[in-house]
């Protein structure tokens, strides 16, 4: 009886006891290799304890006890020596793990809801799929890699446009977190009736489907396309804000002259705190559009874009000037809500049919939300309202650099660019990379000449344009000269050290021509510039800041992590 309670109490504080600590990754509850030796050593303990008493019983064992404790040795010595071959190959793949890599982040889409099932790829640059998983139902994933490098992340979902994110660059053991964000198509149709249209067919309306409800962290958030794609999204969001110095002031008879004359005179010297304040003032007297426009001007100046916008859609909606409508629009695209954006200048656009601005702001936004084509549309339609104004031709000429397709009507307009603008080095420069990025694959003599003209040309006319050395050198490299395109390489990295292709494409060329030391300091320069590169933009989102977009008729988004 003593002998069976002992070996019933055993068995219970062996079934009790906690499995060790699981390894990141593992399945949950299953046991580790230490967890493992453990319990074949407890099982030997038991089975020592019970000898002792068996020792100083005097009564001999039944064959029954015997056979029974003759399984229980057998079973915990072929435990221990199970668990020996395991804990050798795990502290042999210690010095693995340190290598891995992981990536974890959200699915979302364009209004900040999760996305499920949304396959995620992880690519290496150049495009080589390297591993695959399927988001979950929250629209989480992890994907984890057992070596260092230069990744790209994509996800696709049907009925959805395809997000690739910027480059990561990962080093070993490193852990990111990505978020991304699928657009919907131009044209798709709401899911819900009373939802509004997607964006390239929002219908015109003086009452907007959004609210703006406020402003959260965008650093984490992915977009539509490659790094480069967001980077130049970016870029235009604010080239579009630029040009609202080129609207005059709303109509004399929206406000009395000399009303804000005090506030003007703030603003000369600096003084925007008090400048808000008279504006206030004012207001107070009478209420009129241009003080809501200055006052949303002088809140983006003072770090409180929420109560910008806002100033902006109430400036709009009293006075539907052209002025008014690109305010807000530009507003909303700088803080990325980018289908409110392109609601906006569409409605803008519609009323004000002779604004080229407008039409550049609205492929802006266009282009954010990955309507690649459309955006090239709009932008050559503003080309069209002005064909002396190099703002459009400019704002196209960055979308075809970094789009992944020519765009339609893009080489015309680039063309006449050049030939009404010859001494412009940029319209030499763009129009070089259209007709390169048209002809690509093909190669012929006529072309490859024609495209190292233009940008032959666009150095000769400023000497510090590296973008051009950059594209020059990669036309060389393109026809085997690898050692023609180096010092055209070292050239843009003389007039701009952080251009950060110029040190990868020198790195290639390098390798090609068996310079491995050389080919490696120059892609260590180019993980350097790129690290650099890469913080001091996330902190600029960070201090820009996304809005949190509410649909009118659907619940509320939920804001991207």
């Amino acid at each position: 009886m003593t002998q069976n309670k002992a070996r019933r109490t055993n068995k219970i504080e062996f079934l009790q006891l906690p499995w060790a600590q699981e390894v990141p990754g593992s399945n949950p509850g299953a046991p580790t290799t230490s967890s493992c030796v453990f319990q074949a050593r407890l099982w030997m303990s038991v089975r020592y304890e019970m000898n002792l008493m068996n020792c100083s019983d005097t009564s001999r064992p039944s064959p029954e006890t015997i056979h029974h404790r003759s399984w229980m040795s057998l079973l915990a010595l072929a435990a221990v020596l199970m668990s020996l071959p395991v804990a050798a190959a795990g502290q042999g793949s210690s010095s693995n793990a340190t290598e891995m890599v992981r990536i974890e982040g959200i699915v979302v889409d364009a209004n900040g809801q999760r996305v499920a099932n949304a396959l995620v790829f992880l690519e290496e640059k150049g495009g080589a799929r390297l591993a695959k998983t399927t988001a979950n139902a929250d629209g989480t994933f992890v994907l984890s890699l057992n070596h260092a490098g230069t990744f790209a992340l994509r996800a696709e979902k049907t009925g959805l446009c395809t997000a690739v994110t910027q480059t990561l660059t990962l080093a070993a053991g490193e852990k990111k977190h990505v978020d991304l964000v699928l657009a919907s198509p131009p044209g798709a149709k709401a899911e819900n009736p009373g939802a509004p249209t997607p964006a390239g067919a929002m219908e015109l309306q003086d009452e907007p489907s959004f609210t703006v409800a406020g402003v959260t962290d965008w650093s984490n958030v992915g977009l539509h396309s490659s790094d480069t794609n967001s980077r130049t999204s970016e870029g235009l969001a604010k080239d579009t804000l630029k040009l609202k110095s080129r609207g005059g002031r709303n109509s004399p008879a929206d406000a009395p002259p000399g009303k804000y004359d005090s506030a003007s005179e703030c603003i000369a010297k600096g003084d925007f705190v008090e400048a808000r304040e008279q504006v206030r003032k004012a207001l107070a007297a009478g209420d009129d559009a241009e003080g809501h426009r200055l006052l949303g001007d002088l809140d983006e100046r003072l770090g409180d874009p929420l109560d910008a916008v806002r100033e902006y859609e109430r400036a709009a909606r009293m006075y539907p000037s052209e002025q008014n409508y690109f305010d807000w629009g530009s507003e909303l695209l700088l803080h990325k809500a980018v289908q409110p954006a392109v609601e906006v200048f569409t409605t803008g656009s519609g009323k004000h049919p002779d604004s080229a601005r407008m039409l550049a702001g609205l492929g802006a936004a266009l282009y954010a939300a990955g309507s690649y084509d459309e955006a090239a549309r709009r932008l050559c339609e503003a080309s069209d309202k002005i064909p002396s104004d190099p703002a459009p031709y400019l704002f196209l000429g960055k979308m075809e650099k970094t789009a992944p397709v020519p765009l339609p009507c893009s080489e015309e307009k680039l063309s006449r660019f050049v030939q009404d603008q010859p001494a412009n080095a940029l319209a030499n420069y763009y129009y070089a990379v259209a007709l390169w990025k048209k002809q690509r694959g093909s190669e012929s003599p006529s072309g490859v000449q024609r495209v190292e003209a233009l940008l032959e040309k666009a150095v000769t006319l400023d000497p510090k344009l590296g973008e051009a050395y950059v594209q020059l050198g990669i036309l060389y490299a393109a026809q085997g000269g690898f050692e023609r395109a180096i010092p055209v390489y070292k050239k843009a990295i003389e007039v701009n050290p952080d251009l950060g292709e110029a040190h990868y494409r020198l790195s290639l060329a390098y390798k090609r021509i068996g310079e491995e030391s050389k080919a490696h300091q120059e892609f260590q320069e180019y993980k350097r510039v790129e690290q650099t590169e890469t913080a001091t933009i996330e902190q600029q989102r960070r201090e820009l800041g996304q809005f949190l977009i509410i649909l009118k008729n659907q619940p509320a988004a939920a804001s991207p992590r």
